[in-house]
């Protein structure tokens, strides 16, 4: 596809590159001009990479067609091809969101003067950029080698999100998350040597063309899948996650778990759906919805009991991840598998939105109460009431109540259940619902009790703190309607794909 601008021919794949170019070139002029710039430069780079992500979703969207680059004008198998279908439109639009209203948050805590000018707030505005990045290399990478560099680059932006307040208790979380996130990759690198040298490409779309079920295809799919479920935190490989997301400051919170982990799990989607669809069996993907099904009920349970709202929310996260892998039964299945497929993505960005709402108001009703001890969160709703607002809004999309995005992913997902005969995840997704609603009503009514007679609040919080979380909650609560959408957005490239090239 190309255009002309200024009387020359421009190839509109040039797109997919600039969405993973820009935010790295922010990065770097960032980091030359120092912490005084750094929020300047870093919301310059926000404006001009959403654009281009704006105008990668247009193109892709007005056309119904997936958008294809190859770098260097190399093909598969020589070169290295970008791809953005619908899957990484919906997840790159959702990343740019929570990104900018994550980043409206920081500049209460980031600003100018003070904090603005420390290293914390430098380092912080950098990685932000960094993930944003990292993820995009990870939407519209066609290459597993890609994937691999793409999973680097978003493990040692987020390491550092956990530590950023030098706390001796956030750096050993810190170094828990880097052992388990190396771990994982090593793993996906032994398996990406496995299916090279065994199919001699690199490429997902030739891969899925010549891929068998010979030994060293088993192998590959084990230990990248392993890689894969460790980055991503599934239980029980989510020792990890809890202490670095409740443990970092808010804003690195609600990137960690809104964004990061989501990036492992699309791999896993484009390898499991694009990838070993022809190889993988009932019994795997059953296996693989099973420990997500832990997940969710021991997720739950334990989020329950907290005595800390973070690690409340931390713990939910563990628990709303399983929901994500319940996608993998119900796509692979012989029946038709785009309810499944869009029951998945609009869990995966509901659960963003929302979760990263939620992050950020544990943050608002930490600098009001000084805390966030769950027993006393009284005076929360009196002091912040905009606040529990976003924080009621987003965990309803948690829970799934309509109109929410929550809801509309748990509608596909029990339709695709039952359409496909597996009726048992129908039980787990009601039973997840219910138990998602304990502790959300638990954390608004102790909110809404009446603050006693003299207290006071400890500081007041910016507004557009306030304002950050309540927009991406209202955007987690309203996403069910884009089940009106003319155009079902997820479906773009799901066809049998051929090579795409540069054009």
């Amino acid at each position: 596809m190309r255009v002309n601008l200024l009387g020359h021919a421009v190839d509109q794949g040039v797109l997919l590159v600039l969405a993973v170019f820009v935010p790295f070139a922010g990065v770097m002029a960032g980091l030359a001009a120092g912490g005084a710039h750094a929020r300047r430069i870093a919301w310059l780079t926000l404006f001009c990479g959403g654009c281009v992500v704006v105008a990668i979703a247009w193109i892709v969207t007005s056309s119904e067609t997936p958008l294809g680059y190859s770098v260097g004008g190399w093909s598969p198998p020589l070169g290295v091809a970008l791809r953005a279908d619908g899957l990484s439109v919906c997840m790159m639009l959702m990343v740019a969101v929570v990104t900018v209203a994550v980043g409206v948050y920081a500049s209460g805590d980031f600003g100018q003067g003070g904090k603005g000018e420390s290293r914390s707030g430098l380092v912080f505005w950098l990685l932000l950029l960094a993930v944003w990045g990292s993820l995009n290399l990870v939407f519209v990478s066609r290459d597993i080698f890609t994937l691999y560099v793409a999973l680097e680059l978003l493990t040692f932006a987020g390491v550092p999100l956990v530590a950023l307040d030098g706390r001796a208790e956030t750096l050993q979380a810190a170094l828990r998350y880097l052992l388990f996130a190396l771990a994982g990759s090593m793993l996906y690198l032994l398996g990406v040597f496995l299916l090279y040298g065994a199919y001699e490409t690199l490429d997902i779309v030739l891969l899925s063309a010549r891929i068998d079920g010979q030994p060293e295809t088993w192998a590959a799919i084990a230990l990248m899948t392993s890689g894969m479920l460790a980055k991503t935190a599934l239980f029980p490989l989510h020792l990890w996650l809890p202490p670095a997301h409740a443990g970092a400051p808010a804003p690195a919170s609600a990137l960690l778990s809104a964004l990061v982990v989501k990036g492992s799990w699309f791999i896993l989607v484009r390898l499991w759906i694009d990838a070993f669809l022809g190889v993988v069996s009932g019994p795997f993907v059953q296996l693989l919805a099973a420990m997500g099904a832990m997940a969710i009920v021991v997720g739950n349970l334990v989020a329950i009991r907290q005595q800390r709202l973070k690690l409340l929310i931390a713990y939910s996260t563990v628990a709303q991840i399983g929901y994500l892998f319940l996608l993998f039964p119900l796509a692979m299945s012989p029946q038709d598998s785009r309810q499944a497929i869009a029951g998945g993505l609009m869990q995966a960005i509901s659960h963003a939105t929302a979760k990263a709402a939620m992050f950020l108001s544990a943050g608002v009703l930490y600098g009001v109460l000084g805390h966030d001890r769950m027993a006393d969160l009284r005076g929360a709703g009196q002091a912040s009431p905009i606040t529990i607002l976003a924080f009621a809004l987003a965990g309803a999309s948690l829970i799934g109540l309509p109109p929410s995005g929550g809801f509309l992913a748990k509608w596909l997902l029990v339709s695709a259940a039952l359409d496909t005969g597996q009726w048992w995840w129908v039980l787990l997704l009601l039973t997840g619902g219910l138990l998602t609603g304990i502790y959300v009503f638990m954390v608004v009514v102790r909110a809404m009790a009446p603050a006693a007679p003299d207290w006071t609040p400890q500081r007041r919080v910016p507004r557009c703190q306030q304002y950050a979380a309540l927009g991406l909650a209202m955007c987690s609560f309203l996403l069910g309607l884009s089940a009106l959408l003319p155009v079902d957005v997820a479906q773009i490239g799901r066809a049998p794909v051929h090579a795409i090239g540069g054009s």
